[in-house]
């Protein structure tokens, strides 16, 4: 073998023994391929008994046209719910179970049969919804849910300040430390784990459902198991879950804050607020990047061409003057953040200080420097001190001052600037464009030269050697926010025995019109004189008409500057000198305005008396309110016991306990021996906790509370609680449940196709809206609560409300709260209590605080 194949003969050994076993496995597959092929052709052909003929006949049977089952549409009994509830139960069958199942079967009873059973359902839910007196959940137990909820969001926050006092803890931290105090709180139940992990919480779902179904469906439906798991995933994951995950939305939140106060105005003052105590780098950055783009539009519109102070060679002058402006603003701000920092224990003096120092040497490198160019030209002294008290003084917001004040002298008297831009056509352009000429600081110019005071004015009245004479001189046509109106330019003469001055003033028809009611009022004897021309809209491009209008106020003019009109009315000199001084006219009340005049008058008189006499209470306000309660009281006191005993007096909803106040909920300091209505108590415990009053002075507390409970009962006695119950009547009558189901409808299936996924918003976008709604509930706040509580008092508890609001988790345990509430008084007789805790049992931090209490307790246990 050696010789023969040489070295390699293992080799091909080993490869003739493959192929041999290879060649026996193939002949063995073809082989038994032939055999079985002609087995089974044997088996077909094989005689077997004939069928029964009964399979014949179900076939036969389900081949035939099923029959119609007959649906009752009623559901509620009440036909303006019924309708919208119809095409809710419609839609879902059609989007979550039609789409698929027509690709499995033709067969309508399957789909008419789920209808039935939910149909069951919401009977049954019905007519247990109308045996349940629903007043006591919405004003005692939601309210209770709510300040609770604000309560463990409040007590969680001063948990992680405590922790770390310097560094701020994450919105982790913050939901960790939620559910610990939860559990502190709720003592035997925890929802972190349905609030935090998607698959716990689809559980959670189909058990509440499956439990619902039990209550809800007849035993049959209920028994047949392929209906029942349908139905139940059609509620939880079809309605409930979408349902819960927009409610729980902090975005969708947001929104609907603003949505529901839009008839509030932002003022300015709340929104600067806002912004300065944000300490979201986000917020901050989206409202200067859309303050960027709205300076870059108006930029945009801007038609003067060239920059003006360029040309003159002063545009460093007016950069250095706008940059040291907004380096004060923002230092008065960072330092006064710093004071109030100080004041809370915490020190971040240096750092402040250092950035404050950069930003001064930055505009002194920049605009003073020898280095700078180009460079602002002021005596070198002033730099000179400046540069000194930069390298020794620690900055200030007014440490620019000096050397701004004489740029700004600069700017306004150096012929090159101020005064010749006011010689320049663009000057009066720019002024209508812009809107100034409404602003009352307009004076003309300012150095004397230009127009007169009121009071300067009015001394020569009565003087027959000045002479007046106006006339309109040029008329032009303005474009304020999207409205376009004709302005005249009135030039103004005024003569007398050693000098002549000349002005020019800008007025609208608007402003005539104005002028001429409030002299004709005064002086009626001018009404028959004097007729303005009459009031029409203006056309830009009637270019004859606005000559005309030109030429009939020209004429008004002068027959109003007569010295016979002047000599027959004395004091109309005031009313005329006022209308052609060189600035922003003032104008009065219009038509309407005027004639309310005569209804509002008696009443401001009545509140003047009522204001006085709240003066004459005694020193002690919350005495001298206790007496006025107690005799305005009385009254409403007899009429409304009977009420209070049958229909106030209701049962307290939570058990209370005999621990500390506040480690239990809200509702557990209710007293039920004081003769009280409980809707309005739980609205003042609610108020309690929002601002924290436990928190200030216990005396403070006690008076404001008292205060606040006397002065609504002493102004509506009994009937503030009857209009909280009346309220709730109102929001569960059948028309609101129907408005209710309209709009989910409406929100889920738009014009009746179901609504594709909401696209999640920018980033920026969501930002904004944190800052306008945050915006919209400080400016709601009305001025007397800020006197009562304090303005901080106020301001904290409503950041801390909307705060609480802006976590995914913390809303999801909230809403889930209110859903076990709901279920608990919809169902009080089986024990929902007890499965929620069952189904809520897994959760760590229980067992965590039961462990925890359980080394707590081990000493006092080996004492004894």
């Amino acid at each position: 073998s050696l010789i023969t194949f040489g070295p390699f003969v293992i080799f091909y050994l080993a490869f003739y023994i493959l192929c041999f076993v290879g060649g026996g496995f193939v002949v063995t597959l073809l082989f038994g391929k032939t055999n079985s092929e002609k087995y089974l052709e044997q088996c077909e052909h094989s005689f077997l008994p004939p069928t029964s003929t009964g399979i014949p006949k179900c076939l036969e049977e389900m081949k035939r046209e099923a029959r119609t089952i007959k649906i009752d549409r009623r559901l509620t009994g009440a036909n303006i719910i019924d309708e919208p509830l119809q095409q809710v139960i419609q839609f879902s069958l059609r989007d979550y179970v039609q789409y698929w199942y027509y690709t499995l079967s033709d067969d309508e009873s399957f789909l008419l049969e789920i209808r039935q059973t939910l149909q069951n359902a919401l009977i049954q839910f019905a007519t247990r919804s109308k045996e349940i007196d629903w007043q006591p959940y919405f004003t005692t137990r939601i309210v209770d849910d709510f300040g609770t909820h604000l309560r463990v969001f409040r007590k969680a926050q001063q948990k992680i300040t405590e922790k770390d006092e310097q560094a701020k803890g994450t919105a982790e931290d913050l939901v960790d430390t939620f559910f610990e105090v939860e559990v502190e709180m709720e003592k035997d139940v925890c929802r972190d784990l349905v609030c935090t992990s998607p698959k716990d919480e689809e559980g959670f779902l189909r058990d509440l459902c499956e439990v619902l179904l039990y209550l809800l469906l007849p035993p049959g439906d209920f028994q047949n198991k392929i209906m029942r798991y349908f139905v139940r995933e059609i509620l939880a994951r079809g309605i409930l879950l979408p349902l819960i995950n927009q409610l729980s939305d902090p975005d969708y939140i947001n929104q609907y804050i603003i949505w529901m106060i839009r008839d509030s105005n932002c003022n300015y003052e709340a929104f600067m607020n806002i912004i300065k105590l944000s300490d979201n780098i986000g917020e901050l950055e989206a409202v200067r990047d859309k303050a960027a783009e709205e300076l870059q539009y108006l930029r945009s519109l801007d038609t003067v061409g060239d920059d003006y102070m360029q040309q003159t060679g002063g545009q460093a002058h007016l950069f250095f003057w706008m940059t040291v402006e907004g380096y004060r603003v923002t230092a008065q701000q960072q330092l006064e953040v710093l004071l109030s920092r100080q004041k809370d224990g915490k020190h971040q003096t240096n750092q402040t200080k250092g950035l404050l120092r950069a930003a001064a040497v930055g505009i002194y490198e920049q605009y003073l420097s020898e280095k700078a160019s180009p460079r602002v030209t002021v005596d070198d002294y002033l730099v000179a001190k400046l540069a000194d008290t930069l390298n020794h003084e620690d900055p200030t917001p007014e440490i620019f001052d000096d050397i701004q004040r004489k740029v700004y002298e600069l700017m306004l008297r150096d012929e090159r600037f101020y005064p010749s831009f006011r010689q320049n056509a663009l000057y009066v352009r720019m002024l209508a464009e812009l809107d100034m000429l409404k602003d009352p600081s307009f004076r003309g110019s300012d150095d004397g030269d230009g127009g007169k005071s009121l009071d300067d004015l009015s001394n020569v009245a009565s003087d027959d050697s000045v002479q007046l004479h106006a006339y309109i001189s040029d008329t032009g046509v303005c474009n304020d926010h999207g409205k376009t109106y004709a302005l005249y330019a009135i030039t103004v003469h005024r003569r007398n025995l050693n000098s002549e001055e000349m002005w020019k003033t800008y007025r609208r028809y608007s402003d005539f019109h104005d002028f001429h009611m409030r002299i004709t009022e005064q002086f009626e004897n001018l009404s028959s004189i004097l007729k303005l021309p009459g009031k029409k809209t203006f056309n830009n491009m009637d270019r004859d008409f606005l000559e005309k209008r030109k030429k009939d106020l020209n004429a008004y003019l002068q027959l109003l500057l007569t010295p016979e009109m002047m000599k027959a009315s004395p004091a109309l000199a005031h009313y005329v000198y006022d209308f052609l001084e060189n600035k922003a006219y003032s104008k009065g009340k219009g038509d309407f305005a005027r004639k309310m005049d005569t209804f509002v008058n008696p009443l401001r008189n009545s509140m003047r008396n009522v204001s006085n006499a709240v003066k004459s209470l005694p020193d002690s306000l919350a005495e001298g309110m206790t007496k006025m309660s107690d005799n305005m009281g009385k009254m409403s006191e007899r009429l409304g016991q009977d009420i209070k005993q049958s229909f106030f007096k209701v049962p307290p909803l939570i058990p209370k306990t005999d621990s500390d106040p506040e480690h239990c909920r809200v509702s557990a300091q209710l007293d039920d021996t004081v003769d009280d209505n409980i809707p309005l108590r739980v609205m003042l415990l609610l108020m309690d906790e929002v601002f924290d009053l436990k928190e200030r002075n216990q005396w403070l507390r006690r008076n404001i509370k008292n205060l606040l409970q006397q002065l609504i009962r002493a102004t509506y006695g009994d009937t503030i609680n009857r209009k909280i119950v009346d309220h709730v009547d109102w929001m569960t009558s059948p028309e609101q449940v129907a408005d209710l189901v309209k709009r989910f409808r409406d929100a889920f299936w738009p014009n009746g196709i179901l609504a594709e996924t909401v696209p999640c918003r920018d980033k920026a976008i969501r930002m904004r809206t944190r800052i306008a709604g945050k915006t919209k509930l400080l400016s709601i706040m009305p001025d007397e609560l800020k006197h009562i509580i304090g303005a901080e008092t106020t301001r904290k508890g409503i950041l801390r409300v909307f705060e609480m609001f802006q976590h995914n988790q913390l809303n999801r345990r909230m809403v889930y709260v209110f859903l076990e509430g709901f279920l608990e008084t919809l169902f009080p007789q089986y024990k929902f209590r007890e499965l929620f805790n069952k189904l809520h049992s897994r959760s760590k931090q229980i067992q965590k605080y039961k462990q925890k209490l359980q080394t707590t307790q081990a000493p006092s246990l080996q004492k004894r």
